[in-house]
């Protein structure tokens, strides 16, 4: 079992950055899969970047390929998302998840999930 812990989230202007942690206990947490979701205003929970135990599989929606990173230090037992050219419609609260399995954009494959952290993108 691991327990998730989000920081970083924020206010922020379009184009600018921001990085998020997500800090897990328990020493199995480098055997997860590692995932980012968020959860606009009024919408469902979407899928963003995910990494695998490796630290070199990762996965990335569309619509931030380009702008978003995700990295992870195992030995540190966090991951990261770091976040740059920031858009209004980027706003969402981040939710950081763990999942035994490989399929990334499947939210039902997470058993571990944070309180998630809000990411505020002015224009």
């Amino acid at each position: 079992q691991v327990q998730l812990v989000e920081s970083g989230g924020g206010l922020v202007q379009a184009g600018g950055s921001l990085r998020l942690s997500c800090a897990g206990s328990g020493r199995t947490f480098s055997t997860y899969t590692m995932g980012w979701f968020r959860q606009p205003p009024g919408k469902e929970r979407e899928f963003v970047a995910a990494i695998m135990w490796n630290a070199v599989t990762t996965d990335y929606v569309e619509s931030v390929k380009g702008r978003f990173t995700i990295s992870r230090d195992n030995g540190k037992n966090t991951q990261y998302l770091q976040m740059d050219s920031l858009k209004p419609e980027d706003t969402a609260v981040y939710y950081c998840a763990a999942s035994n399995t490989w399929s990334p954009r499947r939210r039902y494959q997470y058993a571990y999930w944070g309180q998630g952290t809000q990411v505020t993108v002015s224009s």
